[in-house]
């Protein structure tokens, strides 16, 4: 992975690697992806109002999240069937969070079984991510294994009543599992390396469900897809509020009445997000809804950003606007498909330093002392 230094240049590397269906299912959105686009230009089109003869010779990128300290305001997000770009991808992602001080969010759709990541991580900073399924004995089952391996806190992913329509993966004939085609087959030939893990390791399941029961790949698939329950309201969130000891999380908020509801209904955190546009085609960007948000919750909870992050400097805006810190999906999953260890540990060093930089050079010498002074005012 030679002259990589921005998260651009992991992608790139990543689309040399990966066959084109399992690139586009990553690096793909809902329908036009117009929402995908506003996430990353809404982000860059925000400029900063730095300071000057301000001492920062010593900059401090820590934070609290969830009342722990974390060495950087950021948090390896949930990605499903991560497996797909890199063999136990889930267990690189946790091994790098760990290594960067800050926390991981397991995936239920992983490919890893969540108590394997635990065991080959001790003490990582877990999270589980959870849908309310329709099958709630189901929901029971995860949580109490969230319980028993020590999770931290829970991430109810409120965003997907029904599943959004992903045109690339329609196109490219992308199925879980994936079914022989000849562009799949020229796709295997062209990656040969890629080719050659798969037939080592074997096709990534979703092996949180395999306990339910199902274990073939096709069967897990479906189990997940017709448990998809568009009926879930606040009362089902209160369910699991009670099922759940610890901290609960929700993501998929964009909406300032939402997250008065979400904080009412004694939610620690909200991620403000568009499900990095996969979900719904015209949603506002993530960092658009950021500050409606930030003011309804009005500090009586946690505010994170998801959707847009692909510089340090989209890091330092975040937080400026509000956030507590940011969720990473594709641009960790860039550098596990790239490089696996090395090149997610890589995509947190970029932003690490990217976001150290842009702290010295906007006259901040702290995270915690980011907000929007720093920000030029948006004018729409």
């Amino acid at each position: 992975m030679n002259n990589i230094h921005t998260i651009e240049d992991l992608r790139r590397y990543a689309r040399r690697r990966l066959p084109r269906a399992v690139f586009d299912f990553v690096d793909g959105a809902a329908e036009t992806e117009s929402t995908l686009d506003l996430n990353v230009s809404e982000m860059e089109a925000l400029r900063f109002k730095s300071r000057v003869m301000v001492n920062v010779a010593n900059r401090d990128l820590s934070t609290l999240i969830l009342g722990a300290k974390a060495r950087l305001p950021m948090i390896i997000g949930p990605t499903g069937l991560a497996a797909l770009v890199w063999p136990e991808a889930d267990i690189c992602l946790a091994g790098a969070a760990q290594r960067s001080g800050i926390p991981f969010v397991i995936s239920t759709s992983s490919s890893v079984r969540l108590e394997d990541i635990a065991a080959a991580v001790p003490g990582a900073r877990l999270w589980f991510q959870l849908y309310m399924y329709k099958e709630r004995e189901l929901v029971r089952s995860l949580v109490q294994r969230a319980l028993d391996v020590g999770v931290e806190a829970l991430v109810l992913t409120a965003d997907v009543p029904v599943l959004g329509q992903r045109v690339r993966d329609l196109r490219n004939g992308f199925t879980v599992p994936l079914r022989p085609s000849g562009r799949l087959i020229w796709d295997l030939l062209r990656c040969p390396k890629w080719t050659f893990d798969l037939a080592r390791h074997g096709i990534p399941k979703m092996r949180n469900f395999a306990d339910a029961g199902h274990d073939s790949i096709a069967s897990l698939a479906q189990l997940m897809t017709d448990n998809m329950d568009a009926s879930v309201d606040w009362d089902s969130a209160a369910w699991l509020r009670d099922a759940w000891p610890r901290k609960i999380i929700l993501k998929g908020v964009l909406s300032p009445e939402d997250a008065s509801e979400a904080v009412r209904r004694g939610f620690e955190a909200i991620v403000v997000s568009n499900h990095g546009g996969r979900q719904l085609d015209g949603a506002p960007s993530s960092i658009a809804a950021l500050p409606a948000v930030v003011s309804a919750v009005a500090g009586r909870a946690e505010v994170y950003l998801d959707g847009g992050v692909r510089r340090g400097a989209s890091v330092a805006k975040a937080v400026a606007m509000g956030a507590r810190g940011v969720f990473l999906g594709r641009a960790t999953l860039y550098g596990v498909a790239a490089g696996g260890v090395a090149g997610v540990d890589l995509a947190l060093a970029i932003l690490r330093a990217e976001l150290d930089r842009c702290l010295a050079l906007i006259g901040c010498p702290t995270v915690v002392s980011l907000d929007q002074s720093y920000i030029f005012p948006v004018h729409r």
